[in-house]
Parts: structure tokens; C-alpha cells; sequence
């Protein structure tokens, strides 16, 4: 373990008893879930009912997912994380060889012009959402491994590096920019937690940023949704659309909203309204005070997470809960960012609240390996 990290990781007997879960933590995401719940059927309900003619059909979609994700989140609470450092470099292997599926012709499946699904009819999943976890519980144990070596360019930053571009080059050809930022994001957060020289990691942005800006300005489409956000109203027709309109369902909320289930946005004018762009809708129906709740909710779950992370009995639970902190923080922050016109456009969901499974599955299943992680801390840090 680096200096660094073992000034912030404590020692705690293996032997301690499990702690109490984080109430704190396991109460903001309950909170979250029951709250994006409410959200999805408002902002879904047009859509729902002109094209399947049952106002709460995504409900009820998103309601089985749920189903599916609390028994594998209570999984990943009460399993002993530290098999997962085992089956870490099967779950990537795993991950890299759906990943390819997606992208053969009658293997993955196509919708809006990206290739990023596999299934078949309502049971379909996005191998890109499970990437975050499998990169996560690799990058964990691969630095947990590594230790001191961390600190070296060649043997510690640029294996993981190599490993990470790797999985985001193969995100972004679905395409699926968004993800693949958040992959890279992850990567380097756990990098510098665990120890990584700040030089080296300059040095390594220096190195990919020109040609990852190049490939993101090489295609028109990817160009014109990265620029689009500096000035939506330049084309509001065509590239600033999805911002111009998102905007406008902010403004029209004020400062209490226009009532809950009563935003005018959600009839077909804003696309994405109960997926990628479900925080317009939530600024127009519940206006600042509901945004700045969202907020608040995201904010407590960062602060329990880091919590968790600093009294992490072993320094592979302690990258373990920074990478599942990062993978739902920072993906929150993007997806705002997105919303509010403070970032390029990227296909990334609110997690807990935007429709859509294998968004829900990850981001409950990165709160319960959060909370095993946490109750494995000593009572003396409760």
C-alpha cells in the first residue's frame, strides 16, 4: 500500500464483527429509486399511451427491473467482497466479449442510430452499463496487486490505462460517447486514490486527449452534439433541439414548478423526457426546489460514500468504494451538466431515476457493494 494510501486507509482486524449498514446512505437511495419512480410515470405517460396505449407502461417496465435489481444489490451487500478481487479478470473478459457481440450485425440491437443492446424484446440489457462494474472490480484488484508499483509509469499507470482505452474505444463505436467518458473518468479516479504519481497522470492526459478529441470532431454527428452546448440556439431545430428544449423546461418551472404531472415539455417536444433528460421535467413539474432536492440527495450519497471509502478495512475495499462513489457521482453530475447546457451532449442517465434497466441494475448494485463495504468497517469508526 502507497504512503498516501495508508494514511487514509485504516488498519481494522479482520476479525471485527460487520458494522450496521449506512443508514444515511441506504436511506438517500431509497429515496432516489421512489422518487425516479414517481418522475418516470409523469414524464412517460404521453409517450406511453400514444404508443402502447397504457399511460404507465415504462412504470411498470421499470417496476420489473426493479424487481430484478434489489435481490442482486442485496447480493452484492451481504457477499463477502473480497471474492469479487477473484473473479475480477473473468468479469472483464465477460464484459469485453459482449461487448463485441454488440457491435455484429443481427447480434446487437439498433435504436436511434447506436448499436448498444443485446437480448431479445422487452428483455434486452446494455453490456456498456455493466462495463462501469466489471471495470471497477478489475481496476480494484489490479491495484490492490500492485501496491507500491503504482507509482511507476510503465509497470503501474500504463497497464491500466491500456486496459481501460481499450473498453472505451470499444463503447464509443456502439456509439456510446457518454459511457465511454465514464469509463475513463472511473479509471482515473482510482487511479489517483490509489497512489499514482500526479505527473504521470498529466502525462498520459497530455498524451490521449488530441487523439480522443480528434476521433470524438471526426465524425459530423459526434462534432455537432460536443459543440452544441456552447450555443444550442445557433440551430435549435436541428443540433441545439434536445439542449434548447431541455432548457426551456427549466425556465418554464420557476421557482416551485408547474405541478407534478403537469409539464407541457413531456408532450413530445422534449425528446429523451423520461430517460436522458428526466431532470427537465423534473425542473418544470417540482421547478428549483425540486432540482435542488435531486441535488442534495446526490450530495449526501457522495459524502457516506467517501465516508465509507476512507474507513475501508483493506485497501482493495477502499478502491472498491471509490470506484462504485464514482460510477453513480459522477455520472449524476454528467447527466446534469448535460440537462442544464454545462456539458456536451452524452447519452448518459440519471442514475436511480431515468428509465432504464441495466442503468438501474448497476447503480443499486454499486450502493449495496458501497454498503458491504461499509459495514465491514470497526464499530470504532462507526
Amino acid at each position: 500500500m502507497s504512503v498516501a494510501a495508508e494514511r487514509i486507509v485504516p488498519s481494522i482486524p479482520a476479525e471485527s464483527r460487520p458494522a450496521p449498514p449506512d443508514a444515511w446512505l441506504a436511506g438517500t437511495v431509497a429515496l432516489l429509486v421512489a422518487f425516479g419512480l414517481v418522475m418516470i410515470f409523469s414524464a412517460s405517460s404521453a409517450t406511453a399511451y400514444a404508443l402502447h396505449h397504457d399511460a404507465t407502461y415504462y412504470l411498470k417496465r421499470q417496476l420489473i427491473w426493479l424487481v430484478v435489481a434489489v435481490p442482486l444489490a442485496f447480493a452484492a451487500y451481504r457477499c463477502d467482497y473480497r471474492v469479487l478481487r477473484r473473479l475480477a479478470p473473468l468479469g472483464l473478459a465477460a464484459t469485453f466479449l459482449c461487448l463485441v457481440a454488440v457491435l455484429i450485425p443481427h447480434v446487437g440491437l439498433a435504436s436511434g442510430g447506436a448499436r448498444r443492446w443485446l437480448g431479445a424484446g422487452v428483455l434486452t440489457f446494455e453490456p456498456s452499463e455493466f462495463a462501469k462494474l466489471a471495470l471497477v472490480f478489475y481496476l480494484a484488484s489490479a491495484l490492490t496487486r500492485k501496491g507500491e508499483r503504482v507509482r511507476s509509469m510503465v509497470a503501474g499507470v500504463f497497464p491500466i490505462v491500456a486496459v481501460t482505452a481499450s473498453l472505451a474505444l470499444l463503447v464509443l463505436a456502439e456509439p456510446d460517447m457518454g459511457t465511454a467518458s465514464l469509463l475513463v473518468f472511473t479509471s482515473a479516479a482510482m487511479l489517483f486514490a490509489a497512489g499514482a504519481r500526479l505527473v504521470h497522470m498529466v502525462l498520459v492526459a497530455l498524451v490521449t486527449l488530441p487523439p480522443a478529441a480528434l476521433l470524438g470532431l471526426a465524425s459530423a454527428y459526434r462534432r455537432a452534439r460536443i459543440l452544441a452546448f456552447m450555443n444550442p440556439w445557433k440551430d435549435p431545430l436541428n443540433t441545439g433541439f434536445h439542449i434548447v428544449q431541455s432548457l426551456l423546461a427549466l425556465g418554464s418551472g420557476g421557482l416551485l414548478g408547474v405541478g407534478l404531472g403537469l409539464s407541457r415539455q413531456k408532450y413530445f417536444y422534449l425528446p429523451e423526457q423520461y430517460t436522458d433528460f428526466i431532470f427537465a421535467i423534473v425542473g418544470e413539474e417540482l421547478g428549483l426546489l425540486g432540482t435542488c432536492l435531486v441535488l442534495a440527495l446526490f450530495v449526501v450519497f457522495a459524502y457516506r460514500a467517501v465516508r465509507i471509502a476512507l474507513r475501508a478495512p483493506d485497501r482493495f475495499g477502499f478502491l472498491l468504494a471509490v470506484g462504485c462513489a464514482c460510477t453513480v457521482v459522477v455520472q449524476a453530475f454528467v447527466n446534469i451538466g448535460v440537462v442544464t447546457s454545462s456539458w456536451p451532449v452524452t447519452g448518459v442517465p440519471l442514475p436511480f431515476i431515468s428509465f432504464g434497466g441495466s442503468s438501474l441494475v448497476t447503480s443499486l448494485v454499486a450502493a449495496g457493494l458501497l454498503l458491504n463495504v461499509g459495514r465491514r468497517r470497526s464499530r470504532e469508526y462507526s
